[in-house]
């Protein structure tokens, strides 16, 4: 018999992202003989979020965090679940879950970027753009960008500060 390892990755390999309902149904029988586990709860959110039911993959993302994840599939967890939070018009708890994968992963580009969606989601388009303007300089060492880069820098932190008033 294949380790729960080598079944989950065989179910997410076959996954059809345009009939999800077999994966679903797969996962929810690899649920009912490891019931409390959090990778196994986690899998089942995100299959039920790329079916668009964002509200039943909410209610096992925050299982599968109460079991207690960690490495990347906890920080794929965390953004998932934010993203989930945000298209649920959540934005404050959104934003809560992605501040919390930002303190843990601060180097992921991909949980900065969900970040900057939140926040202009949530009316924070300042915020969203000083975000992505940092993340590039950051991250897109280009000589052209390297050029700009305290100005790019500069005018995040102005956008940031304009948020900052705002959101006093």
């Amino acid at each position: 018999m294949p380790s729960l390892d080598d079944r989950l990755a065989a179910l997410f390999d076959a996954r059809d992202r345009a009939d999800m309902a077999p994966t679903i149904a797969a996962l929810l029988e690899v649920l009912a003989e490891h019931p409390d586990d959090a990778r196994v709860l986690y899998e089942v959110g995100g299959a039920y979020d790329t079916a668009g039911e964002e509200e039943t993959a909410a209610g096992y993302y925050e299982r599968a965090l109460d079991r207690g994840l960690d490495g990347e599939t906890l920080r794929k967890c965390l953004l998932q679940y934010g993203s989930t939070l945000r298209n649920l018009d959540r934005f404050d708890d959104s934003l809560a879950v992605l501040d919390r994968a930002r303190a843990a992963f601060p180097e992921s580009e991909s949980v900065q970027t969900w970040h900057a969606l939140s926040l202009h989601a949530a009316g924070r388009s300042d915020a969203a753009v000083a975000e992505l303007m940092e993340l590039v300089a950051d991250r897109l060492r280009t000589p052209d960008l390297l050029r700009y880069e305290p100005a790019l820098r500069g005018n995040a932190e102005y956008l940031r500060s304009l948020d900052g008033a705002r959101n006093v």
